[in-house]
C-alpha cells in the first residue's frame, strides 16, 4: 500500500513556472503535464499518450492552438484532455482521452488534486495569503529532496534542529533550549506547535534583513495543514516587546515562511519554500540576503534528509526509533498523515 495519501490537493508549481509551453512534473508518483491555455487558465493532464505512452512533454512533442500534438505518431489533444485527432484516420476513438486533473491557482502555487476528481473539493485548500499580498514581499524557490516526503515534515515540525544544523544561519542555542507547545486540532486536521523566546541571541538570517542587533525576542509558530501545507509564522522584534491588545504589533518584525511538501515519488519530494517579509518591501538587497540564505538553508536540510534516506533503507525490519518532548508536534502529524493513508 502506497505511504502517500491520495484524494489530497497538493502543490504542483508555482504559478510563475507554468505557461504556454509544456511543462511536465510527476506527483505522487503520477507525471503530470501541464500548460497556460490562452485564456490564462492552467490545464493538466496526464503526460503520457493513450497510444504508446511516450511522455508529451517530451521533444519533439509541441503545443499548437492549445493542443498538444504527440512527437511520436501525432495523435493529438485538447486542454480538456481528450483526442481530438489519429493521422490515418477520421474517426476518433472514443476512450482516446488524457485523464485530467482538477487544478486550482492560489497564493502564487498551482494546486492539483491527486485522487478521484469527484472528491476535489477547492474549499479544503489551506490559505497562505501573504504569498501574493501587496503587504508583503516574497521570495521562493524549489528544491529536489531525494528522501520520502514524511522526512520532511518531521524536520519541519522540530526546529530545535537549527540550533545544530543552522547554525549561523537561523540557529541559535536558545531555540533548542527553549520547550515546545502543541496543539492537534482534530477536527480541522491542523498541528499547532509554538516556541516563543523572549531573550535570545539575534542570528544572521534576522539581525542583516532586520538591522536588528544584539538580544531579541523571537517567536515560532507553526501550523502544519496535513499532508503538503507547512506555516511557520515567525516574530522577531527588541527584547520585551509584545503585541498591543487591539492586534497591532508595530515594534516587531514579522517573516511568513512557507514549505508545500509534495511527494514526487514514495521516496522524493519536492521542496517548495517561501519566505513572505512585512518590512523593506521594496528593498532588493534585503530580498537577494533572504533568497541567498533561505536557500542554504534548505540545501542543508536537503542534504541531511538525504543521508537520512540512504540509511533507513539499510534499517533492519522493525527498529524503534527513540522520541522525546521536542517531538510531539512531529508525531501528532505523523498520525494526521496516517489517518489519511488509512482512513
Amino acid at each position: 500500500m502506497s505511504a502517500i495519501p491520495r484524494d489530497q490537493w497538493y502543490v504542483a508549481a508555482y504559478g510563475s513556472e507554468i505557461g504556454a509551453e509544456l511543462f511536465s512534473r510527476t506527483v505522487c508518483g503520477e507525471p503530470v503535464l501541464f500548460w497556460r491555455t490562452r485564456d490564462g487558465s492552467v490545464t493538466a493532464v496526464a503526460d503520457r499518450c493513450v497510444h504508446r505512452r511516450f511522455p508529451l512533454s517530451q521533444q519533439p512533442s509541441r503545443l499548437v492552438d492549445d493542443q498538444v500534438v504527440c512527437g511520436y505518431h501525432g495523435f493529438t489533444y485538447g486542454a480538456d484532455g481528450k483526442c481530438v485527432a489519429v493521422p490515418g484516420q477520421a474517426r476518433v476513438p472514443r476512450t482516446a482521452r488524457l485523464p485530467r486533473y482538477p487544478v486550482v491557482e492560489q497564493d502564487s502555487f498551482v494546486w492539483i488534486y491527486i485522487g478521484d476528481p469527484e472528491n476535489a473539493d477547492a474549499a479544503r485548500i489551506p490559505r497562505a495569503p501573504y504569498l501574493d499580498s501587496p503587504g508583503y514581499t516574497t521570495v521562493a524557490g524549489m528544491e529536489p529532496l531525494k528522501a520520502r516526503y514524511s522526512l520532511l515534515v518531521d524536520n519541519l515540525l522540530d526546529l530545535s534542529h537549527e540550533t545544530y544544523l543552522h547554525g549561523g544561519y537561523i540557529g541559535t542555542p536558545e531555540v533548542a533550549a527553549t520547550p515546545i507547545t502543541t496543539e492537534v486540532d482534530e477536527e480541522n486536521g491542523v498541528v499547532y506547535v509554538s516556541r516563543h523566546m523572549d531573550d535570545a541571541e539575534c542570528p544572521p538570517f534576522y539581525a542583516k534583513s532586520t538591522g536588528l542587533q544584539g538580544r531579541i525576542a523571537r517567536w515560532q509558530d507553526i501550523e502544519y495543514t496535513p499532508p503538503c501545507l507547512y506555516k511557520l509564522h515567525s516574530r522577531i522584534a527588541p527584547v520585551g516587546s509584545v503585541p498591543r491588545p487591539d492586534g497591532s504589533d508595530p515594534d516587531a518584525f514579522h517573516v511568513e515562511v512557507v514549505y508545500a511538501i509534495t511527494p514526487e515519488t514514495e521516496h522524493s519530494t519536492h521542496d517548495f519554500w517561501a519566505v513572505a517579509r512585512d518590512f523593506a518591501l521594496d528593498d532588493e538587497g534585503v530580498s537577494a540576503f533572504l533568497a541567498e540564505n533561505n536557500r542554504t538553508v534548505v540545501l542543508q536540510d536537503v542534504e541531511a534528509l538525504d543521508v537520512l534516506e540512504r540509511v533507513i533503507a539499510t534499517e533492519p525490519a522493525g527498529y524503534q526509533e527513540l522520541s522525546v518532548n521536542i517531538d510531539t508536534g512531529g508525531l501528532a502529524a505523523r498520525r494526521m498523515l496516517q489517518r489519511l493513508v488509512s482512513p
